[in-house]
């Protein structure tokens, strides 16, 4: 491997592109815009990120299947959030990638958005699921928290914080260039 090819993984792909930050962040921004138009303006699933947030929360379950019932019930949602945001945690900490990081922000955002449907479903459980019982229906339920009618009041909740994620990414993004127009060229010298 050349060392110009190890100094790119060291250094970042937001740094390399430091003269066309306007237009990274533009794309970026709209990219975030995108997400959160196709979960909160349409009211549904983004295409192909809803399929990988099912998978994570499923996998969220397996992954706390020793833990007490209630907590395996709520675990499939918040693994489908909380990976997300640690991967933007990731990008932001780690890599230096605050592009990157906001787009998973984004993501975080939109996956907040479909665990509020599932949330708010939980009186009625009307949703079509793939195998077992509700999880909001039981976590919430007379066996869990017994707060049915809370349903609504948490997934609005949630569904905030997800708007919230989705407008924090668009606006950083369009925003970092005007805040500090040489701090990737300063990283870039280091």
């Amino acid at each position: 491997m050349s060392s110009s090819h190890a100094d790119a993984d060291d250094v970042g792909i937001d740094t390399l592109a430091a003269s066309r930050v306007p237009w990274r962040n533009l794309a970026a921004a709209v990219a975030c815009a995108a997400l959160g138009l196709l979960a909160f303006g349409r009211d549904a699933r983004v295409p192909l990120l809803g399929w990988i947030d099912l998978c994570i929360h499923e996998a969220g379950h397996v992954a706390t299947a020793l833990a007490p019932p209630r907590v395996t019930a709520m675990a499939g949602s918040a693994a489908q959030v909380g990976v997300p945001l640690a991967l933007a945690a990731a990008f932001w900490v780690v890599r230096r990638e605050p592009l990157s990081a906001m787009l998973c922000l984004a993501w975080a955002g939109t996956s907040a958005h479909n665990a509020a449907a599932y949330i708010a479903d939980a009186p009625y459980e009307r949703l079509e699921l793939i195998g077992g019982t509700h999880d909001w229906a039981y976590a919430l339920g007379p066996e869990g928290f017994d707060a049915l009618s809370s349903a609504g009041a948490i997934a609005g909740a949630v569904r905030g914080a997800g708007f919230l994620m989705v407008v924090i990414a668009a606006a950083w993004c369009l925003l970092s260039p005007l805040r500090g127009r040489g701090e990737p060229e300063a990283a870039a010298s280091r």
